[in-house]
């Protein structure tokens, strides 16, 4: 067996038949652990890549089992829940295996290359078929880059078709290790104004844009934006970012994800603070389309 596929990382989910995150059915892999902090996340479990808790108050019932297992102290009764101290939380889910009423769910475990394999290789026929194989996703990949390598690799010996699927803030060596073994990229792009990314997600998006740049010399790639209201829906903001597409990335698709409240109830389960958003509907994405496709035909 080659050395890495006992390498060891962090994922938070294994979707078997998926069909959106690159072409024919797929199994997508997600990673824990993102260099961005966007306000917006669906995925808020996805960013720091230890395991963490949801801890769903309503199935609370103060029995105080979560408090005797607990190794460090982070969790503790108050009159009407258990709750949390998230700095000493090391998300070791003995808490969660103690509690009889499924308040505590351990989101996020460690796995080795090998074990995702068994699991991925078990659609390899449907892989064929459709003309589909293995997205990594996450949180971002290349936050936990020896991993992701790992796993690419092993796909691409197992002869899989392989897509990443990254918001792009890595390092260059990081990123062109990984696009060696990576078919399709799927790219996030969220808006061009430097200053109001940094607002949005903690970080400028210099390093996002260069690396876009890098990949499309040598990569197949399709651009994903996602939709966020009253942040990047209006048409000004999508046409900005199919400017560049255009003139910096050439023929590359791009495709407005529309946002969605999926993921809301996670931030209060995170003991995290959620900013609510009201999408705006189908009709104004059908106009956002229509701004990009314009955009994308001028000569």
């Amino acid at each position: 067996m080659r050395k890495g596929k006992g390498r060891k990382g962090t994922i938070f989910n294994i979707q078997r038949y998926s069909i959106h995150d690159g072409p024919g059915i797929r199994t997508t892999v997600f990673l824990k652990g993102c260099g961005l902090r966007c306000f917006w996340c669906q995925n808020p479990e996805s960013q720091r890549i230890k395991p963490e808790i949801f801890l769903n108050r309503d199935n609370c019932t103060s029995c105080g089992r979560c408090v005797t297992v607990c190794p460090t102290g982070a969790s503790t009764l108050s009159d009407r829940s258990s709750t949390i101290d998230r700095s000493k939380c090391i998300g070791c889910g003995k808490c969660a295996e103690a509690c009889p009423n499924v308040a505590r769910t351990l989101v996020g475990r460690y796995s080795t290359v090998d074990e995702i394999m068994q699991e991925v290789i078990r659609d390899k026929k449907f892989y064929e078929n459709s003309g589909g194989g293995v997205t990594l996703s996450g949180g971002e990949p290349a936050a936990q880059p020896k991993f992701a390598l790992s796993i690419m690799q092993s796909c691409k010996e197992a002869g899989l078709h392989t897509a990443l699927d990254t918001c792009g803030y890595a390092s260059w060596s990081s990123m062109e290790k990984l696009l060696e073994y990576t078919d399709l990229v799927l790219y996030d792009i969220k808006c061009m104004e430097p200053r109001k990314h940094y607002d949005a997600t903690g970080k400028f998006n210099k390093l996002i844009l260069e690396n876009a740049k890098r990949i499309a010399r040598y990569k197949p790639m399709r651009v994903r934006v996602p939709v966020v209201p009253n942040f990047n829906d209006s048409p000004e903001e999508v046409k900005a970012i199919a400017h560049f597409v255009k003139a910096e990335l050439g023929s590359v698709d791009i495709d407005l994800l529309p946002y969605n409240k999926l993921g809301e109830s996670k931030y209060e389960r995170l003991d995290r603070t959620l900013i609510r958003l009201q999408e705006k509907g189908e009709e104004n994405i059908q106009i956002l389309e229509t701004a990009v496709r314009l955009e994308m035909a001028k000569g």
